[in-house]
């Protein structure tokens, strides 16, 4: 038995496109995407599908609510939660999917750098 990947479907294999809209393996390799609820993965996966090559989005709460089935208050929790991650920043009405590679550095939900005094808040169990 042999242990080469073979595509299933060798003429349907997916290339890079000129956009930026790969999901990064890491996201499930190095356990990003546990414990996000399944709004917050939702939300993630469109972003990133929509975003452009410097992972900007300007999709509007209407827009989103609707595409993803989502009431305001669903979508407002999903934000948080991928912003709190680290996963997204979020700036009305533009939201930026944020490399993996900086998701440990502290950073403010603008996707601002944080201050000394908001890197020990949140360290004490505080929000940045």
């Amino acid at each position: 038995m042999t242990t080469d990947k073979v595509p299933i479907c060798p003429h349907l294999i997916r290339k890079v496109p000129e956009q930026f809209s790969w999901v990064d393996h890491r996201l499930v390799r190095e356990r990003y995407i546990d414990g996000l609820s399944n709004g917050a993965a939702a939300l993630y996966l469109f972003l990133v599908t929509v975003s452009d090559a410097r992972g900007l989005s300007y999709y509007g709460d209407a827009s989103l609510q609707k595409r993803l089935g989502m009431n305001e208050d669903m979508l407002g929790k999903a934000r948080e939660a991928l912003v709190e991650q680290r996963l997204i920043a979020f700036r009305k009405p533009l939201y930026q999917v944020l490399a993996l590679d900086h998701r440990r550095e502290p950073v403010a939900a603008t996707g601002e750098p944080c201050s000394m005094g908001q890197i020990l808040r949140q360290m004490m169990g505080g929000g940045v």
